[in-house]
């Protein structure tokens, strides 16, 4: 808002204030509200939401008032404003916060309703996952139930039965799986914005485990339905076989005969004709051998069925039948072919036989060698296998025909003589015909050898072959069975990962507990790392030189050790990430903070754990908080508040509320600091145990007030606070009783309980307390105010004076008692008068007075109501008081009394009664009867110096930084003291009367002696400031000018070492983000310049400050100045000069309104520093009226007293310009 729009309209800055409040509270709750989450299922996490959210929706009815009362003030705002500007911000911003207001209503409205329809269809699909569940364990019941399927008739018919009926089951069953998965997709889609991992997985599990149950019932059926054919097939096969065995025998009988006929074998045509029959015979043999086989094996199956039964027997006899003719069927082909044979030369047959059986051989060796080599995984050997069980099932079946040949050889060759067989030719002729012939016995008998050879290589062969397939079936068995069980294992172990919740989710408290049990699973899985080994060791002894795996199967293997591995990765991650939520989560953390700032900013934080922050969009950084920087910012507009007690009480009061101490008790800060064991209060605090204690007293606020403490942000801004307060120089540290005087002075509690408490910190355990104990209280005390840049206006930080006042009040005692020091506090020293205006202002906050004020005519008036005890029915609001503002007819000097309660029956007699004595006072009976509302205390450089200590913690240029602020104080001191000492029947604004007190104050200010002893004329002003303090200012600017002069030298040191060793200046965090020094040597440079430059920076600061105020007292000077040069003006009366009252010199500010104390809660302040700046709003004073108050003030120079004091008005100017030239040099040369 505008400036000029909050100077013309002083109340809005209240009404902005409200409005921003609000605005802000609501922004937190709408942003709590669209982050919280709940799992979709947990009827136990959707009641707690729900029950949160009602807690949520009272709160915000509860600030219903709080709106209304805003838009009241709105509307009185308006009525009484002319400004068309103010009126259209007025109404955009009730309007805005009117629509944020409905927003959030409607989205705590929508989130309740969404949470109650979610808790009811969370109870509906649980019930219908339990009913589903009970449908799946009845399956998976009925499936182990199940028997091995039996090849009889009447069992099959039975089981297939049983296997319709659950099929019927299965089919109504389906109802409660699609009930359950309908009612979770309704779930996954309605409520995705939440956490539905729970139902996915729960509905993963059903779905599967009914895909694998309605795979095993369609398998059942389909072997049922196999097995039944194969029954119903086998005997019809069995008869075809058998009938068909019959005609073979029949033929075989038939060509028996025939070839056994006389002379039947002496005809070739007829030989050859009988050998075609026999080849047809052969043929017919050979293709019903696989159906001769595989009724065998079925037989046998259902003779395993029909065990011990009739059928059994009858069966068995069947086969054994079968088995016999297709023996004696083999064996009659066999002879028919020999006899055939034997009808040409019996050589020539033998001849034939072998080639064919060496090529049958050689047939079979190549059919041996494609099946090599050995499969890579269990299915294919298993497949191998069945192909060599028919091989060797073949080799077996030749194997009479191989042996008969064989044998025939042999005695063909032994019927052959000897010698002939070996008898040598040594050359070539033409043989006889016997000799031929025993040369072709030679032939065959080698071809008899290769048959065999070749015979027992193929059966070596084989049975090497079997021995490989043996082998690698157990061990890819052995293989197979390790994959699965390790399978299995993972699957459950990836089911236990998966329910693992993020861990941002879990609650800080479990974090331990979850540590603690993933690291015992983890010790559980000991046994499953094992099995990989195993499984890898098996995969290992599969090499290419022996079997290699195949692709699947390396595929399986490999698949199995990266999920092993992602599982351990994991676990280790999710280890490490608990332990690191512990870490930052934990009592030792402050990780938890980040989330206090959003982008473009980061919190960062120091190496000795002090945060700052980073401004990625500028790229800068600072130790602010970027809420506490827009704080302090608005807190400026609080400047225009001219009483710095109220100024400074407003603007804590405004730092109260942002950093919400004002929902904190005692009696909770208290538990706090006793849970953390912080009682030494001379001990350090670091960075982490402050965020400790500061996060247990807000998480207890959170619990307390839900929605209106945001943890993270609180704990940091406060933080942030201490240190600006009690670590400028950003060590890290602070003492205990500094975090004490902080938190416990802008908490929650009776001023008194504040004072007691405090006091209790600093006492011995006898209860007393001396001067040094005091000291430090009032020492962190007073740095309050001090960070605000208002310590002048309360005696500055110097405490010493303070201390002496505490002691002096208790008749100079060693020590004093808790009871003394409350009384002391009741009189509100200066040094202590912020604290309980502090408290009037936030009981002020919310009353409301039954009166209009008669300069704005706000009506009821809101917080402070100030009336008039010199007129009747006269009321002033604090805004119009605070500003300044006055109404036609009433002066700013008539007496007032304030009131932050409503007032009662008996104050408003008792008022009235006052307005009726003030009717017939004057205004100079008030200022000859002054009464000041609180202590003051002397705060010029005066006794002995006592322990006074350090802002914590301590610096090694305190002394410098404080002999500059106490000589600040000082020019302060020239400038308000006794000036604002005003009763409380006296305009907060107005002056002193007359000239010559004000001179007397100044004379009062430079000299500590009594009244009767002050100096009489300006020349005593001149020599006693030239003489009681140009040398200790000159020592003082000495010292600055030595000090200064030794630190740049230092700093040109410092630099000239960088520069050669090529390092560059590291600015601290305000200017960048820090660098972590390379060597212990560079860093201890780098602390140094960063102290030297902080040093600069704090000298430049105090010579400012010197400045301002030598300013305005050059400022002052050159008023009287001219006042005293204004013309004489002829106004005499019967020869007498007339003496109007003087209201010169009004203040545009004063420390606090000199009120009447009303229902205990009224005190007084020192002036502030912009005091005495305004020009005079009466002017009608004439000199004649000055010079006659000069020549009462100084009756021993009455004949040039105005001439005289011109001149040493003029003195006293050109000294103090002096002053600040030297001042300012130190400046310059720096």
């Amino acid at each position: 808002m505008p400036s000029s729009v909050l100077l013309e309209v002083p109340a809005l800055a209240d009404f902005n204030k409200a409005w921003a409040e609000l605005t802000d509270w609501l922004s937190r709750l709408d942003r709590e509200i669209k982050s919280q989450r709940v799992i979709v299922g947990d009827l136990d996490d959707i009641n707690d939401m729900i029950i949160k959210q009602k807690a949520i929706l009272q709160d915000l009815e509860q600030r219903r008032p709080q709106l209304d009362e805003l838009i009241t003030a709105a509307q009185n705002l308006k009525n009484k404003t002319s400004n068309q500007e103010a009126r259209t911000i007025i109404t955009d911003r009730i309007e805005k916060i009117q629509s944020q207001w409905d927003e959030v209503h409607g989205h705590l409205q929508n989130r309740r309703q969404q949470l109650h329809e979610m808790l009811k269809d969370s109870t509906q699909w649980l019930e219908a996952k339990q009913e589903a569940d009970q449908v799946l364990e009845r399956a998976k019941a009925k499936l182990e139930s199940w028997k091995e399927i039996s090849y009889t008739v009447e069992a099959l018919k039975k089981q297939n039965t049983e296997l319709k009926q659950f099929s019927k089951e299965i089919r109504q069953w389906q109802i409660n799986v699609d009930v359950a998965n309908d009612m979770a997709l309704k779930l996954l889609r309605d409520y995705s914005a939440d956490d539905t991992r729970k139902v996915e997985l729960m509905t993963d599990n059903i779905n599967a485990t009914w895909a694998a149950i309605n795979k095993r019932v369609c398998e059942r059926e389909a072997a049922l339905e196999s097995a039944l054919r194969m029954l119903q097939q086998f005997y019809l096969d069995l008869e075809k076989f058998l009938a068909w065995l019959t005609e073979a025998e029949t033929t075989a009988n038939v060509l028996q005969d025939a070839t056994h006929k006389e002379k039947i074998l002496e005809d070739a045509k007829m030989v050859r004709e009988l050998m075609k029959q026999w080849q047809e015979l052969q043929a017919e043999i050979d293709t019903h051998t696989d159906i001769f086989h595989n009724l065998d094996e079925n037989g046998q199956k259902i003779l395993r069925s029909l065990e011990g039964s009739e059928d059994a027997a009858l069966l068995q006899r069947r086969l054994d039948n079968m088995n016999l003719r297709w023996s004696e069927l083999r064996k009659k082909s066999l002879n028919i072919r020999s006899h055939l044979e034997a009808s040409t030369d019996q050589w020539k047959r033998l001849h034939l036989s072998l080639q064919e059986l060496l090529a049958w051989l050689q047939l079979k060796e190549d059919e041996l060698k494609q099946q090599a080599p050995i499969g890579g995984d269990l299915p294919t050997v298993q497949k191998q296998n069945d192909i060599h069980r028919t091989f060797k099932r073949e080799l077996k079946t030749k194997e009479p025909v191989i042996r008969s040949a064989l044998e025939t050889v042999r005695i063909f060759s032994a019927e052959q003589p000897a010698e002939v067989l070996e008898k040598v030719y040594p050359e070539p002729r033409e043989l006889s015909p016997e000799e031929r012939a025993h040369n072709v016995t030679k032939i065959l008998q080698r071809q008899a050898d290769e048959v065999r050879t070749e015979w027992d290589k193929l059966n070596l062969q084989s049975a090497d072959w079997q021995k490989k397939i043996d082998d690698a079936l157990e061990r890819l068995q052995s293989l197979q069975e390790a994959m699965d069980e390790l399978d299995l294992k993972l699957r459950q172990a990836e089911v236990f990962k998966g329910s693992w919740q993020p861990v941002g989710d879990l609650l800080i408290d479990s974090l331990q507990d979850h540590l603690e049990k993933l690291k015992v699973y983890r010790a559980e899985l000991v046994p499953l790392k094992e099995k990989v080994h195993q499984v890898n060791d098996l995969a290992h002894r599969f090499g290419p030189s022996d079997i290699q795996l195949s692709q699947y199967n390396l595929s399986c293997v490999e698949d199995l050790n990266t999920r092993w591995k992602v599982l351990q990765v994991a676990i280790d991650e999710r280890i490490r990430q608990l332990h690191e939520a512990h870490r930052d989560f934990g009592p030792t953390s402050q990780h938890f903070l980040t989330t206090s700032v959003q982008g473009p900013w980061e919190r960062a934080i120091s190496p000795n754990k002090v945060p700052y922050y980073i401004n990625h969009e500028t790229q800068t950084t600072c130790w602010d908080h970027p809420k506490m920087t827009e704080l302090y910012q608005s807190l400026a507009d609080l400047n225009n508040v001219r009483f710095s007690a109220y100024r400074t009480a407003m603007k804590l009061r405004r730092l109260q509320k942002a950093l919400c101490l004002d929902l904190l008790s005692l009696s909770a800060a208290c538990d706090a600091l006793d849970q953390h064991n912080l009682k030494q209060n001379d001990q350090p605090m670091d960075i982490l145990q402050i965020i400790n204690c500061l996060t247990t007293i807000y998480d207890r606020l959170e619990q307390e007030h839900n929605n209106l403490v945001n943890v993270p942000l609180c704990v940091d801004m406060c933080l942030n606070w201490l240190l600006n307060v009690y670590d400028t120089g950003r060590t890290g540290r602070i003492r205990v009783l500094s975090f004490k005087t902080g938190v416990v002075s802008l908490c929650k509690a009776h001023l008194e309980d504040k004072y007691r408490y405090l006091f209790k910190q600093v006492a011995s355990s006898t209860g007393f307390c001396d001067q040094r104990r005091l000291g430090l209280l009032l020492h962190d005390s007073i740095q309050i105010p001090r960070q605000l840049g208002e310590v002048a206006s309360f005696g500055g930080s110097n405490i010493e004076p303070s201390v002496r006042s505490c002691f002096q009040f208790a008749n100079n005692k060693p020590e004093i008692e808790a009871a003394l020091f409350l009384d002391w506090m009741r009189l509100e020293p200066q040094s202590m008068v912020w604290l309980p205006v502090l408290h009037r202002v936030a009981a002020a906050e919310t009353a409301k007075h039954q009166a209009k004020c008669n300069i704005c005519k706000e009506c009821p008036i809101i917080g402070f109501r100030y009336r008039s005890l010199k007129h009747f029915n006269y009321d002033i609001c604090q805004s119009c008081f605070f500003s300044g503002r006055v109404a036609k007819g009433h002066k700013m000097h008539y007496p007032m009394v304030e009131y932050c309660t409503p007032t009662t029956s008996g104050e408003d007699v008792r008022d009235f009664a006052k307005v009726l004595k003030n009717k017939f006072r004057t205004k100079r009976y008030f200022a000859k009867h002054p009464r000041m509302g609180y202590l003051p205390v002397q705060t010029v450089l005066e006794g002995d110096n006592m322990e006074t200590p350090a802002s914590s913690p301590q610096l090694s240029h305190d002394d410098t930084h404080s002999r500059i602020e106490h000589y600040a104080s000082r020019l302060a001191e020239m400038e308000n003291t006794n000036g604002s000492y005003l009763n409380d029947s006296i305009s907060p604004n107005e002056s002193i009367d007359d000239e010559h007190l004000l001179i007397q104050h100044y004379c009062q200010s430079l000299n500590q002696e009594s009244p009767l002893s002050q100096p009489r004329s300006p020349a005593q002003i001149l020599i006693s400031l030239e003489s009681e303090e140009r040398g200790e200012l000159e020592r003082i600017l000495a010292d600055l000018e030595e000090e200064n002069r030794n630190l740049q030298a230092e700093y040109d040191r410092l630099k000239q070492q960088h520069d050669h060793k090529g390092l560059s200046p590291l600015p601290s965090p305000p200017e960048m983000m820090p660098v972590s020094p390379q060597s212990p040597r560079d860093a201890e440079l780098i602390a140094e310049a960063k102290l030297l430059r902080q040093h600069k920076g704090r000298l430049e600061a105090r010579m400012q400050i010197l400045e301002d105020h030598n300013k305005q007292l050059e400022s002052q000077l050159h008023r009287l100045r001219q006042l005293l040069e204004q013309p004489q003006a002829d106004a005499k009366v019967n020869g007498t000069t007339l003496s109007s009252p003087s209201t010169s010199l009004q203040r545009s500010d004063s420390s606090q309104p000199m009120l009447l104390r009303v229902v205990g809660s009224q005190t007084s302040e020192t002036m502030g520093e912009d005091e005495l700046l305004s020009p005079p709003q009466d002017t009608s004073t004439g000199l004649e009226e000055v010079m006659e108050q000069l020549n009462n003030s100084f009756p021993s120079s009455r004949g040039h007293n105005v001439g005289s004091l011109f001149h040493m008005a003029g003195d006293l100017g050109r000294a103090m310009e002096t002053l600040v030239t030297v001042m300012t040099d130190d400046k310059v040369l720096e």
